[in-house]
C-alpha cells in the first residue's frame, strides 16, 4: 500500500481540517434504501465539522458509478478518499474509484464491508490486491473481515461500525415478552425461514408469543410467508416490509428478543441497532458474529441452521428474567462502544498518519 507521509496542502484549509470524499452508495433520502455505514460517517463527520464530499445517491447502478467517476474527477479540493468495498460487482467502484484517485493525487481509504469478502476476496486475488494496493490505509470493521486479508501480509486496521445510539431509546428490561424481532433483507443469506422455525418452536412453549419479521424482499418473502403457513404460525407473525427509522424504534420497543439467523455476515448494524435499544440478540455464530457477541454475556450464539437450538436459547432465556436482565444490559453495553464519540478518536488517528499538519476541527 501507498504510505505517502509527505503530502502538503494548502493552507488555506489546514484550520478547518481534511475535506473528505465518501465514495458509495448511498440512500439520498429514499425511503426503499437503507442508510450505509459510508453515508452515516459523511453525516458524522459534517456534523463535527469536517468538510465534506459524497457520492453517490444516484438510484441506477450504471448511471451511479458515471455519477461516482466524475465527483472524484472534480473533487480537485478533496484530500482523502474513504471507499467502501463490497463484493461482487460492487468491486468494481473500487476498481475505478482507487484507479482515479491515484490518477489524481488523492489519499485513500478503503473500508471493507459485507460478510462475502471472505469468500470473494481469495476467488478474485490478484484483483483484489491491485485495488488494496493502490490504497494508503485498509480498514475494516471487524477482526473477522481483518484477519481474511491479513494472512495477504496487508495491514489491516480495524474501527467498528458506527451507531447514532442517541437515536436508540434504552429502557432496562426485568421481565421479558416473549416477542421476537427478525430484521434483514429476505435474501438467502439471511436465512428468514429458519427465523419462522425457530418461531414455530417457541409457541410451543409459549403460545402468546408474536413475532415481526420486517425488511426488503430479495427474493425469500413469499417463501418466508409459505413456511409460516405450512406451520400455522402465520396468524402470529407480521411482515410489516422495509422498516423507517421511526418504525423501527417502534418495533425495537416492542420486542425483547432479536433473532439473527444469518448465513454469512460480518458486524450487522442492525444487530447492533438491538442491542443498543436493549434486546437480546440470539444469533448464529457465523462470519464476524463470534467476535462481536460474547456467548452467555451480551447475547447467545447458536450453529448455523440449527433452529432447535435457537428455539430453545429463547425459551431459556423467556424463563430466566434475571439471565435476560443481565444480557440486555451488557448488550447495551456493547453498542456503547460504536458510539460516535468513540469511533471518531479511532479515525482521527488514522487520519493524523495519512494527514500530517492538518487539524482535525
Amino acid at each position: 500500500m501507498r504510505y505517502r507521509l509527505g503530502h502538503r496542502f494548502d493552507d488555506r484549509f489546514s484550520a478547518i481540517g481534511p475535506r473528505i470524499g465518501f465514495v458509495g452508495i448511498h440512500s439520498g433520502g429514499r425511503k426503499e434504501q437503507p442508510v450505509s455505514q459510508n453515508e452515516t460517517l459523511g453525516r458524522l463527520f459534517q456534523q463535527s465539522g469536517y468538510r465534506i464530499r459524497r457520492a453517490s445517491s444516484v438510484k441506477n447502478p450504471a448511471l451511479r458509478t458515471a455519477h461516482q467517476i466524475v465527483a472524484i474527477l472534480l473533487w480537485r479540493r478533496v484530500d482523502l478518499l474513504v471507499i467502501a468495498v463490497f463484493s461482487g460487482t460492487s468491486f468494481w467502484i473500487a476498481e475505478l474509484a482507487t484507479r482515479l484517485g491515484s490518477l489524481t493525487g488523492k489519499r485513500m481509504v478503503l473500508f471493507l464491508h459485507g460478510g462475502n469478502l471472505p469468500v470473494f476476496g481469495p476467488e478474485r486475488r490478484e484483483w483484489v490486491e491491485r485495488v488494496f494496493d493502490r490504497a494508503d490505509l485498509v480498514l475494516a470493521p471487524s477482526e473477522f473481515l481483518a484477519e481474511t486479508f491479513r494472512d495477504w501480509g496487508v495491514d489491516v486496521r480495524v474501527i467498528p461500525n458506527v451507531l447514532a445510539i442517541e437515536n436508540y431509546g434504552y429502557t432496562v428490561r426485568t421481565e421479558p415478552r416473549p416477542n421476537l424481532l427478525w430484521m434483514r433483507t429476505f435474501h438467502e443469506h439471511y436465512d428468514p425461514t429458519m427465523a419462522v422455525r425457530v418461531f414455530a418452536r417457541v409457541l410451543e412453549r409459549f403460545p402468546e408469543a408474536k413475532m415481526t419479521m420486517g425488511g426488503a424482499d430479495h427474493g425469500l418473502l413469499e417463501a418466508t410467508r409459505a413456511e409460516a403457513r405450512r406451520l400455522g404460525v402465520d396468524s402470529q407473525i407480521q411482515f410489516p416490509g422495509y422498516m423507517l427509522a421511526e418504525a423501527k424504534r417502534r418495533a425495537f420497543a416492542e420486542n425483547d428478543i432479536f433473532l439473527n439467523t444469518n448465513v454469512v455476515d460480518n458486524m450487522p448494524v442492525s444487530l447492533l441497532e438491538a442491542c443498543a435499544s436493549g434486546l437480546v440478540p440470539v444469533a448464529t455464530a457465523v462470519g464476524g458474529i463470534p467476535a462481536l457477541i460474547t456467548d452467555g454475556h451480551d447475547g447467545v450464539l447458536v450453529e448455523s441452521g440449527d433452529d432447535e437450538a435457537m428455539a430453545q436459547a429463547v425459551c431459556d432465556l423467556l424463563s430466566n428474567p434475571g439471565r435476560y436482565s443481565e444480557t440486555s444490559a451488557a448488550a447495551r453495553a456493547l453498542a456503547e462502544k460504536s458510539s460516535w464519540p468513540q469511533v471518531r478518536e479511532r479515525w482521527e488517528e488514522e487520519i493524523s498518519l495519512l494527514l500530517p499538519g492538518v487539524a482535525s476541527p
